[in-house]
């Protein structure tokens, strides 16, 4: 909900910001992007990252049943650099040879988490824990907030953006997302541009005709006016930039595409093609340092899981491919990470449905030319009903490393410093290792 307040605050914020940077810009020597990939819903983890030694894969196998159980041989094998054995989802080919390649690494049992907690400590609720747990709305707020028990109206990538965002001569440009309006991006003072694909940015109910390029000019011409109250002229003011913005970004992404890497289409694909377009532009763009957001649904498999599941991993895995590619084109593959997020895993055990219900820990993919891939980070849990890291008894992994340890390791790449990293992720001092060294 928009009111005086809170659009006066924006337009203030927005002022400064600008004053700084025309101040005093100095980009840095190099370009840097995260392009976080939300996988909506919370992605079976048990089923993209399995274990494949013999008796990790029998009691996988026991405790998921023919229900939901991936075949040992239809699994692709990767090996950790600790000599640990695991098998990838059959349809991620193209995740597999970019983990050998040593461009991909896995990030095991990532949640959320206010500190390090034991499995007792978690039944008996004897240290904070995070707020409403196994809900999809909140878990994915307090992954995209980085603060598990406390409530927050920014998000870690947003308040990163506001450390970062006089790296950029168009600071609007820090955060952008291409999956709507979502607290990851929001910052105190540096808010998100939204961008859709498969359409021009822009006002609606305009055309290149003459009497609507005429009423365009006149709305214009209202937005120019300085009478007024100052919810109006600050509502007019905004409208003029985010005009100002649609232009700037309609002229690097509109016509035919500049790279030559084939992108799936898939809602995924098409997301992630626009960011390899906006990102070849970045020059033009005047910017060095950005987080995008992207998304794809469809994860929460409560009912037949293998088959749509099975569509899922497909669609992943070639579309992070393809942006890995045109990175490589753009010959910016050393900055550029995409990462992967999602609100919970699911549960090992299966349901009635042959689904998996809400889960808590998940394995994640970081994906870049900057990656130390080829391995995976944290521990892996014990694949079994009841094992140590099972809270509930249906295979729900407490997790063993926090949203706030992952995303401590992207900003901090990204160019937070270490001593701003706390005011990111404020319980992230709470845990002994704050980096996890995959980049």
């Amino acid at each position: 909900m928009m009111t005086r307040r809170t659009v006066l605050r924006s337009m203030a914020a927005s002022a400064l910001s600008r004053l700084a940077v025309n101040n005093a810009w100095a980009a840095p020597a190099d370009y840097r992007a995260l392009v976080c990939v939300m996988l909506g819903g919370g992605n079976d983890c048990n089923n993209t990252v399995v274990p494949l030694n013999q008796s990790g894969y029998s009691a996988y196998a026991a405790a998921r049943t023919s229900a939901l159980a991936l075949a040992q041989n239809t699994l692709l094998p990767v090996k950790a650099k600790d000599g640990g054995e695991y098998g990838l989802h059959p349809r991620l080919v193209d995740l597999q040879r970019l983990y050998n390649s040593g461009k991909l690494a896995i990030v095991a049992n990532v949640g959320v988490l206010a500190c390090p907690t034991t499995r007792d400590e978690y039944r008996n609720r004897a240290v904070p824990l995070p707020q409403s747990l196994f809900s999809h709305s909140d878990q994915t707020t307090e992954w995209n907030n980085g603060t598990a028990d406390i409530q927050s109206r920014t998000g870690w990538a947003g308040r990163t953006a506001d450390r970062l965002a006089s790296s950029n001569s168009e600071t609007s440009l820090t955060g952008v997302s291409l999956a709507g309006i979502n607290i990851l991006l929001a910052g105190e003072t540096v808010q998100p541009t939204l961008v859709t694909t498969g359409a021009q940015t822009g006002l609606n109910g305009f055309s290149a005709a003459a009497d609507s390029q005429a009423r365009l000019a006149a709305f214009e011409q209202l937005l120019n006016i300085s009478e007024g109250s100052l919810l109006a002229k600050a509502s007019a003011a905004a409208t003029a930039e985010g005009m100002r913005i649609s232009r700037l970004l309609s002229s690097v992404t509109s016509g035919t595409s500049p790279l030559k890497t084939v992108f799936p289409a898939t809602a995924l694909g098409r997301q992630l093609e626009q960011v390899a377009r906006l990102i070849s532009a970045r020059d033009r763009l005047g910017v060095s340092r950005q987080v995008y957001l992207v998304s794809m649904g469809g994860f929460d498999t409560h009912v037949g899981q293998i088959a749509s599941h099975d569509t899922l991993m497909l669609q992943v895995g070639q579309a992070l491919a393809a942006f890995y590619a045109a990175t490589e084109e753009l010959g910016i593959a050393r900055q550029v990470v995409a990462f992967t997020e999602s609100e919970f895993g699911r549960t090992l055990g299966p349901n009635s449905s042959s689904g998996s219900d809400h889960g808590w820990g998940g394995h994640h993919f970081v994906v870049g030319g900057a990656v130390r891939g080829g391995d995976l980070y944290g521990k892996f849990p014990a694949v079994a009903i009841n094992s140590p890291d099972d809270v509930t008894g249906r295979g729900v992994w407490l997790p063993t490393t926090s949203v706030d340890q992952y995303a401590a390791t992207l900003a901090g790449w990204l160019g937070v410093a270490d001593s701003d990293l706390q005011a990111v992720l404020p319980n992230l001092k709470n845990f002994p290792v704050q980096k996890l060294g995959f980049l």
